[in-house]
């Protein structure tokens, strides 16, 4: 199976461990939005029902995706305001999902500022290729564009 082969929706293959945690978080969001249960449920949904048959997933991935996508939901609030008040005549409900997840969990790591552990630079350019991976290049930029604004801003702060 190659790096870009699929199986049961999530990638496989050889890629940086926190990426592919970043592809699974984005799954799990995916699950929790479209599913309408809890952000465990999609979790567990994803880990049991959608890994593909090559074991178990790698306990720091798991670890990692599930943290994101949990402080994604926990910090909902903040992170939707923010990309509210950064969007011009683009209200959060009509922006593409994927696109809308992809910003939300970027937002949640910007917002742990100087004492998270990834700089801004390296947190838009992963969501720059979750949105390459699971979008369009039309969204690639749209999710640049914000979340350069959105690094402003918080910069400003």
């Amino acid at each position: 199976m190659t790096s870009s082969a699929r199986a049961g929706g999530v990638r496989v293959g050889k890629k940086d461990p926190r990426h592919r945690a970043r592809e699974v978080a984005v799954q799990v969001l995916y699950q929790w939005e479209v599913g309408r249960g809890t952000i465990d449920q999609a979790v567990d949904t994803v880990f049991t029902l959608q890994w593909p048959d090559e074991g178990p997933p790698p306990e720091a991935l798991r670890a990692f995706a599930t943290a994101l996508a949990r402080d994604t939901v926990a910090g909902l609030e903040r992170v939707d305001t923010l990309i509210a008040d950064t969007s011009e005549r683009w209200r959060l409900e009509r922006m593409p999902v994927l696109d809308r997840l992809i910003l939300r969990m970027a937002v949640c790591e910007l917002l742990r500022g100087p004492q998270g552990e990834v700089p801004p630079a390296v947190v838009i350019n992963e969501a720059l290729e979750l949105a390459r991976t699971f979008s369009t290049e039309e969204s690639v930029k749209f999710i640049n564009g914000m979340l350069d604004a959105i690094r402003k801003k918080l910069e400003t702060r």
